[in-house]
């Protein structure tokens, strides 16, 4: 009988997201791809071509209650198991200011919301159907979450979001560790984005590069039980400081 692999992406509209489901739907999972977009499932439709009744793309705001419950039921339909959840939906919002200039402070609200409650809200949605299945967690962090190595002026909701989010990681890992469960936190690298509101070529690596990374990390680290959720570079593997 064959033995199928379910996993849930967030935030695969483009960049890490969507290159995370291709590397996904190559190792036989079958994916519930989530995005924003209206147009995600004709973004969607080559790969869904290449891998028939594997991929199911669905529109999926984690910054909204609704949306997320209703992403939830709609995995519901087809299985009550997950053996992965990928929480990689975030905004980067306004960069640019210090505590001396102007904070727009609805901006960093709406960014804590997606990039740090967002996951939180997910996986709140799903925790049954992946304590059935593989209890593995994986939310993409950054080092700009890192509070020991804290070296910005600036980008106070995306670094206050992430930090929130590893936080929020520990807390889920100290419920779900004696069942099995884990969570692992891994930073994609510097990686070409679009997440500014403009392509930016400036990172180290591409997204298809980042992606390749993470799931080297999953596959040989996600299976490990710790006392503490890893927080680690995907690119690397090395630890980060909390």
């Amino acid at each position: 009988m064959e033995t199928r692999q379910f996993a849930c992406i967030s935030g695969t509209d483009r960049g890490i997201g969507l290159a995370l489901v291709h590397e996904l739907l190559q190792a036989d999972y079958t994916v519930f791809a989530g995005g924003i977009s209206p147009d995600l499932e004709q973004t969607m439709s080559g790969l869904a071509e290449r891998f028939p009744g594997r991929l199911h793309p669905f529109q999926l705001d984690v910054g909204s209650d609704a949306s997320v419950q209703e992403a939830a039921a709609r995995i519901a339909e087809h299985t009550d198991t997950l053996d992965l959840l990928i929480n990689n939906a975030a905004i980067l919002g306004e960069t640019s200011a210090t505590i001396t200039d102007k904070l727009d402070f609805d901006d960093i609200q709406r960014v804590f919301n997606v990039s740090a409650v967002g996951a939180l809200r997910l996986t709140h949605a799903l925790i049954e159907p992946l304590l059935k299945g593989g209890k593995l967690i994986v939310n993409i962090s950054s080092e700009a979450g890192s509070i020991r190595n804290s070296h910005r002026q600036r980008w106070f909701g995306y670094s206050m979001a992430k930090a929130a989010m590893n936080m929020s990681s520990t807390i889920i890992h100290n419920k779900i560790r004696s069942e099995g469960g884990r969570v692992l936190l891994l930073h994609p690298g510097w990686v070409k984005t679009s997440m500014g509101g403009q392509w930016s070529d400036e990172g180290t690596y591409t997204p298809e590069q980042s992606a390749a990374f993470i799931w080297q990390r999953i596959r040989e680290q996600g299976h490990e039980v710790h006392d503490q959720p890893l927080y680690i570079e995907a690119d690397t593997g090395n630890a980060l400081p909390w």
